[in-house]
């Protein structure tokens, strides 16, 4: 009986598993596959998921620049994306390990206050962050991009990182400090090489979420030499330019840089790093 009971739930488990990858990895097959099929082929009457002809005509469309301007776009996109990535690391991980290591007045209050941006969807944060960077003198610019995500991805930063800084045992660091280090060298050779975890993970985070950014790249830039790829892609539907086949080369393009880097920095997502760091 228990054994039946066990195969039963392992049907069961492989079944659901089998079903969330085929929805969540179809999409990306019909992308692909729309990708590559002729023009004629794509607006076919009779959908089919398998192309009857195979063509890259659309890919080098998308990579020319006489037709689309993906690579500027792709620039301002991995420019924006990575420095906003980067300074969040920077300054959440000297915030972070304030809250979750330093004792001072008004600690908690602070730790708690960050998340309130969390209460206001985007929606309602984009005119009055619109008039700062326009009265900043930063509208149709890189930086205004920058600074906003900046600060809409910090809260999470902070409270990523501090969680994850808590589990590290202070007796490490105590260790390191009777040794002769400082508090900042404490940081950079103890508690940062045991959180990469957490800190490629929070890079991530903040990556995707610029990368993907549509609603305040679409209001904070205008000229076509500062437009991020989310904008190009919506652009591409109201030009001469759109066929479907054209749209799903530029989409899977857009997301290609997102997956490789998670398929290079798979490796840092493991837990545990610390077992074994305490002896006893």
């Amino acid at each position: 009986m228990v054994t039946r009971n066990k195969l039963v739930n392992r049907i069961i488990l492989y079944t659901l598993v089998t079903l969330t990858v085929v929805t969540t990895v179809f999409p990306f097959l019909v992308m692909l596959s729309t990708s590559l099929k002729s023009n004629e082929d794509a607006i076919s009457v009779i959908p089919h998921l398998i192309p009857s002809t195979i063509t890259f005509e659309h890919f080098r469309d998308v990579l020319n620049p006489s037709v689309f301007p993906f690579w500027t776009y792709f620039k301002n996109s991995f420019e924006i994306s990575f420095i906003t990535a980067l300074l969040s690391l920077i300054v959440g991980i000297m915030g972070a390990y304030s809250f979750a290591r330093l004792e001072y007045k008004g600690r908690g209050v602070l730790q708690k206050g960050v998340l309130m941006i969390y209460m206001f969807s985007g929606v309602l944060l984009v005119v009055p962050l619109f008039k700062m960077v326009n009265l900043a003198g930063l509208y149709d610019t890189k930086l205004s991009l920058i600074i906003t995500y900046l600060v809409l991805t910090m809260p999470v930063t902070l409270y990523m990182l501090g969680n994850y800084f808590r589990t590290i045992p202070e007796s490490l660091e105590e260790a390191a400090l009777i040794d002769g280090l400082s508090r900042v060298q404490v940081i950079y050779k103890i508690v940062l090489p045991l959180s990469m975890p957490a800190i490629v993970s929070v890079f991530v985070y903040v990556f995707m979420i610029a990368w993907n950014d549509y609603l305040f790249a679409s209001v904070f830039i205008t000229s076509e030499d500062n437009m991020t790829l989310p904008i190009g892609l919506s652009h591409l539907f109201h030009t001469k330019h759109y066929v479907w086949g054209r749209m799903m080369a530029a989409s899977l393009l857009t997301a290609l840089p997102v997956v490789l880097m998670f398929g290079f920095m798979e490796r840092y997502f493991t837990g545990g790093l610390t077992d074994g760091g305490v002896k006893g």
